[in-house]
């Protein structure tokens, strides 16, 4: 009962709200609250955190964390995202193609890439730059970086009571992970070259400019260089490294830490979404999560309750958007698919959570196999029968 009551509590209990045995605050009303007392960096807020009624998606009434934070943290820097020619270097991305992995956006990963028909460079080695959300990108293959929109806000919604689902839902491409206590929201897997032609660069901390004009993470930040020293990349992320601290709290109200425990031991018994029940850095016992030490290094899946309608910003375009009818829109969403792109891998996300495997090893073994796959050859990769196999695939990767 000691587990249960601290896996449902638990943020209350980091910081301070509610007990194991009763709740010792009055959330019936919105009220104000500091920042530091939630953990979040006071830099990146608009007002101060209210605790606020909300509705679970399960239709559940509870109490949320509202938080409205600035377009980017005022103390925190980021880029550079794309370099200018191929004798400068940027920041990293998650290639998918034919020698998969992270790399640091230069001269080598530009000409690899090129080399399997996305030229992202001139005759003279200025690589394509393009602001999609000013304008469209005029050549075939372009390399992104978005401007700022200063004016933009963001709202988002934290159970502070966390209610375990009765499945975890999956996190595919650019889904809501959750809120960073530098203020900056986490999201999934930014889109893939294969399915736009363009590439949307991430800095060496791992984040980049949503085309609404915002900021956000698409990694845990403060333990990336773990994942840098795993996969051999020459990058450097300025912010302070500690694979052993609290990074965020996700949109189910759980905790985000980094690839070790407290003790700096790896956590052990993760489940599916790399979340287990175990002790954290204030010696409390509860349910989180725990990054990972590859690219992307987040949860993999959420397996708690997110509250409705968590997630929305005054952009006027981009994930969370809904600007008033009326407004003057000048800015763009992002293109479906660039001049010359080509269709994309299909989505394993749902094959690997059923199998029980990462959707990146899951990728490398049908890659491996063959083209097209050759289900006899990864399922024995994969220690399944081809039958489980071939019915956990979307019809795409079915030779």
């Amino acid at each position: 009962m000691k587990y249960l009551a601290s896996a449902v509590c638990l943020f209350g209990l980091i910081l301070g709200a509610c007990s194991p045995n009763a709740h010792t605050h009055d959330h019936s009303h919105s009220r104000p609250v500091s920042p530091e007392r939630y953990g979040f960096s006071a830099a990146a807020m608009v007002s101060d955190p209210e605790t606020v009624d909300c509705v679970l998606e399960t239709g559940q009434a509870s109490h949320c964390l509202k938080l409205v934070v600035k377009h980017r943290p005022s103390d925190l820097g980021i880029g550079p995202f794309c370099p200018e020619t191929l004798e400068g270097a940027g920041g990293i991305w998650p290639w998918d193609g034919e020698q998969p992995g992270l790399y640091r956006v230069n001269g080598d990963f530009l000409r690899m890439i090129a080399a399997e028909g996305y030229q992202m460079f001139d005759a003279d080695g200025t690589v394509y730059l393009s602001d999609i959300s000013i304008a469209a990108p005029t050549e075939a293959h372009t390399c992104i970086r978005v401007s700022e929109d200063t004016s933009v806000t963001i709202t988002a919604l934290i159970p502070l009571e966390p209610v375990m689902a009765s499945r975890p839902s999956r996190l595919g491409v650019v889904n809501k992970v959750g809120m960073a206590l530098s203020g900056a929201p986490i999201f999934s897997d930014a889109p893939s070259v294969h399915h736009t032609g363009h590439m949307p660069a991430l800095d060496q901390c791992g984040g980049h400019v949503d085309p609404g004009g915002w900021y956000h993470w698409h990694a845990n930040s403060n333990d990336i260089a773990t994942v840098f020293e795993a996969e051999s990349v020459d990058a450097t992320c300025a912010l302070e490294q500690d694979g052993a601290q609290l990074f965020g709290y996700a949109f189910d109200g759980f905790p985000i830490y980094g690839h070790l425990e407290p003790d700096g031991s790896l956590p052990q018994d993760l489940d599916n979404c790399r979340g287990h029940i175990g002790e954290m850095t204030n010696g409390d016992v509860g349910y989180h999560y725990h990054t990972g030490e590859s690219f992307p290094n987040l949860p993999r899946c959420l397996n708690g309750v997110q509250s409705m309608d968590n997630f929305s910003t005054t952009a006027q375009v981009g994930v969370g958007a809904n600007p008033p009818p009326g407004t003057e829109i000048t800015r763009r969403d992002p293109p479906g698919g660039g001049r010359g792109a080509r269709r994309g891998p299909p989505d394993l996300s749902d094959a690997a959570q059923q199998l029980g495997i990462p959707e990146q090893e899951l990728s490398r073994i049908l890659r491996e196999s063959g083209r097209p796959p050759n289900l006899s050859i990864a399922a024995e990769q994969l220690n399944v029968s081809e039958a489980e196999l071939s019915a956990a695939l979307p019809a795409r990767r079915r030779p």
